[in-house]
């Protein structure tokens, strides 16, 4: 059971590559000519110049980006540098400002010392006078000589007093007027350490957006050096694009003076050409590869352009020369004549081939044929014009 299911398998594979090499090998193929060529590599050189231009574009937007940015970053950096500085001098500011609260705060340590030291000899000077036997004005008044003496005594207390208290109240004056300017500098160096805060947060900012526009001012000349890249790239294959375009255009002036030479020489009769017995299954496959799908009258017009080129003087004069004459037939240089010479041709390409050897000419003695298109004037059968 096995056996058999494994048998119809390959079976069914067999007829599946059978059926892809049937509609492979009966797909028409028709002729590239010079003139297709150099077609096709102009609309490939069109592109590749659009390509550039529009990678040219690419750049100069970029280019002017960049400009952009490197006069922003430019204008950052002053701004950093202004600031750094403004911090500097801020930084400075406060430093004098407490380097003055400490000074001011050994004159208020001073000052207070000279009250307390003052104040104890106020107290000392009272007790000396009031205090001790604890004399009372009029045990004063009692040991004076006479009421002048003790209006002298009076009068010393009186002003001995009003020393002291003026010498205390001045002393308290000038304290008090230290510790307003103590007050003071707190207050100028909160509002420098506010100012000082304000403008480092603002130094960040402007140093995160000099370290971005830095970043994308190198991202954006990497870019500028990728597109130089491709510039130099699409260059060189446009100079590579010229030099085949005028390979090509070379060789369709040779083809058209290679049909005027051959125009002008003499030809010989199809009778007088000698035929190998391997011609006609070359000619058969030929004819099967370049015309496969076409009516039977472009079969053997494919066939009599083979012929004519054998019969002109200007191209070699046997069967194999002529097909495998370089870059002249596609399916000769890429290997499908070859694989097709392996598996024979149809009944009518060789019908076919067997009638364009016997010397007939429905095309006359042209030498060239390709599809069907405006620029060439010629006689058309199927989808060939013949010229």
């Amino acid at each position: 059971m096995r056996f058999i299911k494994s048998f119809i398998i390959f079976i069914i594979s067999a007829l599946i590559a059978l059926l892809i090499t049937f509609r492979i090998c009966n797909r028409s193929v028709f002729a590239e000519t010079t003139s297709d060529k150099i077609k096709k590599a102009e609309a490939l050189k069109k592109e590749t110049e659009e390509q550039k231009k529009a990678v040219d574009e690419k750049k100069d937007d970029l280019e002017n980006t960049k400009q952009q940015l490197q006069e922003y970053l430019n204008k950052l950096n002053g701004e950093f540098e202004e600031l750094s500085d403004n911090l500097a001098r801020i930084e400075e500011k406060i430093q004098t400002k407490e380097a003055e609260i400490d000074e001011i705060n050994k004159d208020i340590n001073k000052a207070k010392e000279v009250e307390a030291h003052q104040y104890e000899l106020m107290s000392r000077r009272l007790r000396a006078v009031y205090e001790r036997g604890e004399m009372s004005l009029f045990q004063t008044f009692l040991q004076t000589a006479d009421y002048a003496d003790y209006l002298n005594k009076s009068e010393y207390i009186s002003r001995l007093e009003e020393y002291d208290q003026r010498m205390l109240n001045t002393l308290k004056e000038q304290r008090r007027v230290i510790e307003e300017r103590q007050e003071v500098l707190k207050n100028e160096v909160e509002q420098l350490n506010v100012l000082l805060k304000d403008s480092e947060a603002e130094k960040n900012k402007v140093s995160t957006l000099v370290n971005s526009t830095s970043g994308t001012l190198a991202a954006t000349s990497g870019a500028i050096s990728a597109a130089e890249i491709e510039q130099d790239a699409y260059e060189a294959e446009i100079k590579e694009q010229n030099a085949e375009l005028s390979s090509l255009k070379k060789k369709l002036q040779d083809e058209k003076a290679m049909t005027e030479k051959a125009n002008k020489m003499t030809w010989s009769n199809t009778a007088d050409l000698g035929f190998n017995v391997s011609d006609r299954d070359l000619l058969a496959c030929l004819i099967y590869c370049e015309a496969g799908g076409e009516p039977y009258t472009g079969q053997v017009a494919v066939g009599s352009v083979v012929i004519n080129r054998m019969r002109s003087a200007a191209y070699p004069n046997t069967m194999v020369g002529v097909i495998y004459q370089k870059h002249q037939f596609t399916p000769a240089g890429s290997g499908r004549l070859a694989t097709r010479l392996s598996i024979g041709a149809t009944e009518s390409c060789y019908r076919a081939a067997d009638e364009a050897m016997a010397g007939s000419q429905p095309v006359g003695n042209c030498l060239y044929f390709r599809t069907v298109i405006p620029q060439i004037n010629g006689i058309i059968i199927g989808h060939h014009v013949f010229y």
